[in-house]
């Protein structure tokens, strides 16, 4: 069975997303986490003769199905094997230094949940892999039994918010003492183990939390995102925009704050009439309040229910433009 027939995946937010982009026909699009191309075969359909788009994605699956599903548009679309953390040199080795907009869809495809051997579900008994590069070194397993005890705490407490985090990280270090905790199944049973009964019977599967801990880690997901957010706006031409779609609380955290501070990043004391620090906005923040699926969409993709969508629009300011920047100026005047 290949790739594609086995890659399927939903995209979430499809219309919001691609609307959100405001595209330009002969603009330059960049997608950091194509996946099956669901997004980038939307915004293939709105470009020119001159537009065109690049998609980036670490996973061959995707990349293989994405080939396929974006063949119409051979002349349009570049794809590269690689992580939207390394978006600009990779760009940058295809002659492109600025674009009109980028898509971040983050979170794991419904085709890597469903692929019982990629190791992402509780759901699954399989091997602890959880790599969405398959060529990566570091897989779940190896988190799981190599972190000590207070690292497997950190990462289960701080990536997957989980209030028994000190339990389960204890009684995984125990396990694993005896026999290696190797497969999904043996995983989530050590977790479920921890847990009082009385707090498994309430939202959801007791390991979802860990499990997603755990792929955060593995991947690096969190830190990937954070370091990639100002640079991206940094790539963006002026009027161009940032899509980024989110599935749980510890990364639209992260999209809202970076936002916000590209937006205002005047670091002067509030009792300052005047901004005297230089920093000048990069843009605006589109979305106030971030964009959530509609009932329909809820309805026919369950998945979708945790999404958000937030957008940055790029403002490149006169002084910008000229090479300088202006300082002793009125408080607020670098918000756009």
């Amino acid at each position: 069975m290949t790739a594609l027939s086995e890659f399927k995946h939903t995209s979430v937010l499809l219309d919001e997303t691609v609307n959100g982009l405001d595209i330009k026909p002969d603009g330059v699009y960049a997608d950091g986490t194509l996946g099956g191309g669901g997004h980038a075969y939307a915004v293939c359909t709105k470009l020119g003769f001159k537009g065109k788009y690049f998609g980036i994605d670490r996973d061959d699956a995707a990349i293989e199905a994405a080939s396929a599903r974006l063949n119409d548009f051979k002349g349009k679309v570049t794809i590269i094997k690689g992580n939207y953390r390394d978006m600009k040199s990779l760009l940058s080795r295809q002659g492109i230094n600025l674009v009109d907009g980028i898509i971040l869809d983050l979170g794991v495809s419904s085709y890597q949940l469903d692929t019982p051997e990629r190791g992402f579900s509780y759901r699954h008994d399989a091997p602890l892999d959880m790599r969405m590069d398959s060529h990566q070194k570091l897989t779940a397993a190896d988190v799981v039994n190599s972190y000590s005890e207070g690292d497997l705490c950190r990462v289960i407490r701080d990536y997957g918010e989980e209030r028994f985090a000190s339990k389960i990280a204890a009684r995984i270090v125990r396990e694993r003492g005896k026999d290696p905790v190797l497969t999904t199944g043996q995983l989530a049973e050590l977790v479920k183990e921890s847990i009082p009964a009385k707090f498994r019977r309430t939202g959801g599967h007791p390991a979802k939390r860990t499990f997603q801990a755990i792929r955060i880690e593995t991947n690096d997901e969190l830190n990937a995102l954070s370091e990639s957010i100002d640079e991206m706006i940094g790539m963006l031409a002026d009027g161009g925009r940032l899509c980024i779609i989110t599935f749980h609380s510890l990364e639209d955290r992260i999209v809202k704050s970076a936002f916000k501070k590209n937006e205002n990043p005047c670091i002067c004391p509030p009792e300052f009439p005047v901004c005297v620090c230089g920093r000048v906005s990069k843009g605006k923040v589109i979305t106030r309040k971030p964009i959530l699926p509609s009932e329909e969409e809820l309805k026919n993709n369950p998945r979708s229910q945790s999404a958000k969508l937030r957008i940055f629009e790029r403002v490149v300011k006169e002084e910008q433009i000229r090479g300088g920047t202006k300082t002793g100026t009125t408080k607020g005047e670098h918000d756009p």
